[in-house]
């Protein structure tokens, strides 16, 4: 079949020429709709449903809210997991499904089993709502809405917060990929009914008589129409409040003489804000406003933020006088940079291909016709690529080596050029004619053409192992082995049509041939070479017990090396993560971020901006507590700038130092996607996490305590973070139900009207124009201060009196759960850290033992390990499996291909023996093994058996040909495929060498 479609695509050129330029419009077509990113989107697929409940405690949210989430979710089908996040306020609960299923299905199944759930949630506690449909790495735009330099009085909290939900956000939300807009800090904008206890009591109201008269006189009705000939007169009524004055005039109760009590006789109607949760720093300035663009999930990054940046410009157009936008972190910026440094690898690979090609063969056109192939077979890869839905990224993209792409191609023109310049053919006037010249093409090319076939077909074999990783290793590799096997299969097909038509085409028909550079270059190394072959022949058992011992010594030193998942992409800025003590204020949490930024801002030149986003955004996707803050810190994106630090490592170093000034407060440092992808993996921020399961909360932080210190003792181990699971200060309010029963009161009154003294409770809206603002009912500010004040909180009984709330309860001061996490049902708490300095497997290893050793867990009480070591530990085993299984493949193919066990078996030892430079290399480099490396370690392995492949059956073809002494058809078949065996070893290993000295972003990646 090969021989039939070399010999079409030799005598038919116009055909092969038009399929060549169909394929270059098709890929290029495909390149300008390739979906791009800096890297893959390793977000498990997951519907995530929130549940807003200012007024509960973790317990009570974990009870009433997220068990009865969890347990109406659980006969979903095809879900893998369930975890939930109990916090004060707040219910996060994820369900994790299996990759095939369709997310718009997976959400219909969740929406229609959270009706049970609601039934089952306390009514007024809070009403579950599904996460917008985005991933984990959906945060592809945020910014800032400032008041410019002398409208900051015009413009304060409140005003910036109101223009960007009502200006900002809506443009925004309608750009094509754009899932939502999260707001971030500022003051949300309600209408406050500021009750006043004293006049409460006076006139004898009751909060509950203030809220439904509220209610009660804010809405519109409608009474049909009148058919009054020719024309129908529609009948509605207008019963909204327009402004504060309306709500203020609304009618409480009458006196006994009959005068009214309006709402502002007992209340203070005026502007005010919503208790807030979450907070935005900047430069340690102050407060700003913000917003962050979610990204539809599966969308185009760079098309959905060429789209928002562009309504941007449009939005910015309609801003009041006096306000701007800044934006600080764009993922387009890092996109860019990434891609360019693929691109940048990639041309310079091909140029070290080109010109490795034309010094060994010593003629331009025939280097050229190889070269060719290159964009054609990257083209063909896109255009797979964008039909089978695969990113183009830095793992994707740049795991490409044009060397192994066009091993078959040098294979198949270096025995085309050998037969018709290397003084084999005899013809007159030493030219030959269009048909010799294909006659002679097609002789060439069919004699190797097994070799070059086969030699691809194991390339692609060797990366199969990839295909077979699933979870979050497979998202991140899977995408960059079906790169490689489209690329390659594209320079398979080029190599049998494309390449003998083109050099049937443009090679020249001179078969007289002059020695050049590359002849002179290829004697004096065979000069070289052959008395080191005839030595090793000679001194077989010296050879063999020397490649053992290499081999045996590159196994003790790849022990040494160490594992890590991937190495960790420099993105080019800070993501910091801050934690205060647990229970500190948002206010204090405020404070210290403000500090934090202005140190950094002042101390560091490289920094361009600070921005802390404190607690959680209004929708939660990372429900933060509020004594928690990720610090943003934009850097100088050129490290040859920077003054305070030559790298990223040192740099982190000195700035933790400058912040451990601040007390009470601890720093992680990290970067923004890094961040993302570890929460994504393991539910921590952190590159590895201990996770203890069981059900006493306070067992569980002894142990998480233990656990902390074991970790700060092994090496390598940074920024240990415990969660902390209790410890949260409470004004607990604990009903008397005999006092209860003697003022007739029964426990509803209380809660309801505690919850609206101090949480606030809506009555409705106010509309101004389009926008709309809670109309809410609380205390002043100034009555919501301390302990004692909810203590003299009045609750109104049956009989009409008004009774302080320590007559009827117990208030007081308590510690209590801050958080409360469970998978699958089960309560976890998490101990937490970076690595740094070291290799995240001999630490996890180190703690594993001490772990063991030093806590002894009570029966129902265990660990697990999470994270990146997860991640690698998950893959190596894949792999160990899948690796054998492509490589018994590798081997019944050699067999089939040569009908011999001996020559198969050698053809194969080259696999193991090929592995000791690479070892060495990574030893050298002092470079952990990760899975980047052990891809590194697969292309590899298809170079050694390609070479093997190449060799041996050269010298079937010897022996063929009568050659019968086994000695003289080594030496002959060494010496005539000695350029052919150099150049696709060298073609492979130099089209890494960009990859592996680059210093741009994303080289981190590509290096090992």
């Amino acid at each position: 079949m090969f021989d039939r479609l070399i010999h079409f695509s030799i005598h038919n050129k116009l055909i092969i020429g038009i399929l060549t330029l169909a394929l270059i419009a098709w890929g290029g077509y495909s390149l300008s709709r390739l979906p791009i990113d800096a890297v893959p989107d390793i977000t498990t697929n997951q519907v995530v449903v929130y549940t807003v409940a200012p007024s509960l405690a973790a317990g009570d949210i974990e009870r009433l809210v997220s068990f009865p989430i969890e347990q109406s979710l659980a006969t979903i089908p095809d879900r893998e997991e369930v975890r939930s996040f109990s916090r004060f306020g707040l219910s996060v609960v994820t369900i994790v499904f299996e990759d095939g299923v369709d997310i718009y299905w997976a959400r219909q199944q969740v929406a229609e089993r959270l009706r049970e759930a609601e039934s089952q949630i306390p009514e007024g506690i809070g009403r579950p709502e599904l996460a917008p449909v985005t991933t984990g790495l959906g945060e592809i735009y945020q910014y800032l809405v400032r008041a410019k330099p002398g409208f900051e009085k015009k413009y304060g909290a409140r005003e910036l917060r109101t223009i960007q939900d009502w200006i900002v956000r809506r443009q925004l939300l309608g750009t094509p990929g754009v899932a939502d807009v999260a707001s971030f800090g500022g003051l949300l904008k309600q209408y406050e009914i500021a009750l006043d206890p004293t006049r409460l009591r006076s006139l004898n109201v009751t909060i509950e008589q203030v809220h439904q008269a509220v209610a009660a006189n804010n809405q519109n009705a409608g009474g049909a129409y009148l058919d009054q000939k020719p024309t129908a007169y529609f009948i509605r009524t207008e019963g909204l409040a327009e402004n504060a004055a309306d709500l203020g005039n609304i009618v409480v109760r009458n006196t006994a003489g009959g005068l009214p009590v309006l709402v502002r006789d007992v209340a203070d109607v005026r502007l005010g804000s919503a208790v807030r949760y979450g907070a935005m720093t900047r430069n340690g300035e102050g407060e700003v406003t913000g917003g962050i663009v979610l990204m539809l999930k599966g969308a185009n990054a760079n098309d959905v933020i060429k789209d928002v940046k562009a309504r941007m410009a449009t939005v910015e157009k309609s801003l009041p006088e006096g306000v701007a936008i800044d934006v600080y972190l764009d993922r387009s910026e890092l996109v860019g940079r990434a891609i360019g440094t693929v691109k940048t690898n990639l041309i310079e690979g091909a140029l070290i291909v080109l010109f490795v090609l034309i010094l060994f063969l010593g003629n331009w056109r025939a280097g050229l016709v190889v070269a060719s192939v290159i964009p054609l077979a990257m083209l063909f890869a896109i255009a797979m690529m964008q039909l089978f839905g695969v990113s183009g990224n830095l793992l994707s993209l740049g795991a490409i080596d044009f060397g192994l792409v066009v091993d078959g191609a040098v294979i198949i023109v270096e025995a085309i050029v050998h037969r018709l310049h290397g003084g084999q053919l005899q013809v007159p006037g030493n030219r030959l004619s269009s048909e010799q010249m294909n006659a002679e093409t097609y002789t060439a090319a069919s004699k190797i053409r097994s070799s070059a076939a086969f030699g691809e077909i194991i390339i692609l074999i060797v990366y199969l192992p990839l295909l077979a990783l699933v979870g979050i290793e497979g998202k991140m590799f899977r995408p960059m082995a079906q790169t490689v096997a489209f690329a390659i299969i594209g320079a398979f097909i080029l190599s049998l049509t494309y390449v003998p038509m083109m050099a049937a085409l443009a090679l020249s028909r001179n078969t007289a041939h002059q020695p050049n550079f590359s002849d002179r270059m290829m004697r004096w190394l065979e000069a070289r070479y052959r008395p080191l072959l005839e030595w090793a022949l000679r001194r077989k058992a010296v050879v063999l017990t020397s490649a053992v011992a290499l081999f045996g010594g590159s196994l003790l030193l790849f022990r040494t090396l160490g594992g890590e998942f991937i190495p960790q992409l420099s993105e080019g800025d800070f993501a910091v993560e801050l934690r205060t003590l647990t229970g500190s204020s948002l206010s204090y949490t405020v404070d210290k971020s403000l500090q934090a930024g202005a140190i950094l801002k002042k101390q560091f030149p490289e920094v361009q901006e600070v921005v802390a986003k404190i607690g959680a955004a209004e929708i939660p996707t990372d429900p933060m507590p509020v004594e928690a803050a990720d610090v943003m810190v934009i850097l100088e994106k050129d490290p040859d700038k920077w003054t305070s630090a030559g790298n990223r490592e040192e740099l982190a170093d000195k700035m933790a130092a400058a912040l451990s000034v601040i007390p009470g407060v601890t720093f992680g440092f990290q970067q923004p996607i890094q961040m993302r992808f570890n929460e994504l993996i393991s539910g921590a921020k952190q590159d590895v996490v201990l996770k203890i399961y069981g059900e006493d909360l306070q067992q569980l932080a002894s142990y998480a305590e233990q656990a902390a210190r074991l970790v700060r003792r092994v090496e390598g181990a940074e920024d240990v973070y415990v969660e902390q699971v209790t410890g949260l200060p409470q004004i607990v309010v604990k009903l008397d139900r005999n006092r209860l029963a003697r003022f007739g009161l029964n426990a509803d009154d209380v809660n309801r009207t505690v919850q609206t003294a101090f949480a606030g409770q809506s009555a409705g809206l106010l509309f101004e124009q389009e926008r709309r603002f809670d109309v809410v009912l609380r205390l002043a500010p100034e009555l919501r201060q301390n302990i004692s004040q909810v203590r003299q909180l009045l609750i109104a009984t049956p009989a009409g009196e008004q009774v302080p709330l320590e007559q009827v309860a117990t208030v007081e001061l308590q510690e209590g759960p801050n958080q409360i996490q469970r998978d699958d049902a089960k309560r976890r708490i998490s101990v937490a850290f970076n690595v740094r300095g070291r290799d995240v497997e001999s630490v996890v290893t180190e703690l594993q033992g001490r772990v063991e050793q030093q806590i002894k867990f009570a029966p129902g009480y265990y660990t697990t390990y999470g994270g990146q070591f997860e991640n690698l530990r998950q893959a190596t085993e894949r792999l160990s499996i899948a690796v054998p299984v492509a490589l018994g493949l590798i081997f019944t193919l050699l067999f089939f291909t040569f009908g011999s066990l001996k020559q198969s078996v050698l053809i194969f030892t080259a696999i193991p023996l090929s592995a000791i430079g690479g070892v060495l290399a990574l030893w050298l480099r002092g470079m952990p093994f990760s899975i980047s490396a052990g891809v590194g370690f697969i292309a590899l392995f298809g170079v050694a058996v390609l070479n093997g492949i190449v060799l041996i059956g050269y010298f079937n073809q010897l022996k063929d040909e009568g050659r019968t002494d086994l000695y003289q058809r080594i030496l002959e078949g060494t010496q005539v495929r000695l350029r052919p065996v150099l150049m696709t070893a060298t073609v492979a290993s130099l089209g890494f060498l960009p990859m592996a000295l680059s210093q741009s972003a994303g080289a981190e990646v590509q290096r090992p």
